[in-house]
This record gives C-alpha cells, structure tokens and sequence, in this order.
C-alpha cells in the first residue's frame, strides 16, 4: 500500500502584508490570519527567510552536504526571485511543513475566505507526490 500523500498550503501575501508578517509572525496586523492558524496550531515561515537560513546552516556545516545550497543560494541573490519568495509564506501545523488531507482541507478553505488584493492574495497547496510537484534541481 502507497503512503498517504501529505500536503502543504502557501499564502502569497501582498508586499505590505508580507513585510507585516515578516516583521511579526504572530499576525497581530491580520487579526484573522492569525485566527485561522491559532485554531490550527498553525504558523507561517517566509519562504525567503527559509531559503536563507538553509543557505546560512550550509555555510557554517559545510555544503557537501546540503544539495540544494548553490541553487538555493543563487535564487535568493536573484532580485526578481527574491521579491517573490519575500510574499510567499509556508503554512506549518504543530512544526510540520507537511500535514494531512483532512487538516490541509480545512484550513484551505478557511484560508481562502482570506484572499483579498491588499491582503493575502492567493493561497496555494501542494502534495508529496513527485509527480505532481516539480522537483528540486539535480546538482
């Protein structure tokens, strides 16, 4: 029997939102973001922060052994990327950057009800099947 897929929501925020909830991942500035994610114990992690941060710790362990480092790196140096990956947050539930369809389903619909121009823009879900995701590079 296969593995049950797992699967991860992403909000893009707009760029005002976005500095907001880099500057304070409790959401005090969405008080209905920070809602949804308190009721499912839930938080948000910039996806730039954590692109630099993955690039920081292979840089003090040495990067033989993290294979994304040169792409990771190269994409945050990269002006047009780094303005997107500063609005786009991962949605984390109890630590996991992966959780269940059931959990995934809900907070979705309730993350759509959010989805406003000056505010979160658009809301994203992605699953663990390889085949349905594009894949990291190779090198």
């Amino acid at each position: 029997m296969e593995p049950a897929l797992q699967f991860q929501l992403r909000i893009t925020a707009s760029p005002e939102l976005a500095d907001a909830l880099r500057a304070d991942p409790a959401c005090a500035s969405h008080s209905t973001l920070r809602d949804v994610l308190r009721k499912h114990g839930a938080t948000l992690k910039c996806q730039f922060d954590a692109f630099a941060d993955y690039v920081s710790e292979a840089e003090r362990e040495g990067t033989e052994s993290y294979p994304l480092y040169q792409w990771t790196r190269e994409t945050i140096e990269n002006p047009e990327k780094k303005a997107k990956y500063l609005r786009s947050f991962t949605v984390y539930v109890d630590g996991d950057e992966v959780y269940g369809k059931n959990v995934a389903d809900i907070m979705e619909s309730e993350l759509l009800q959010l989805v406003s121009e000056d505010g979160i823009q658009r809301v994203s879900r992605f699953d663990t099947n390889p085949a349905t995701n594009p894949q990291p590079p190779r090198r």
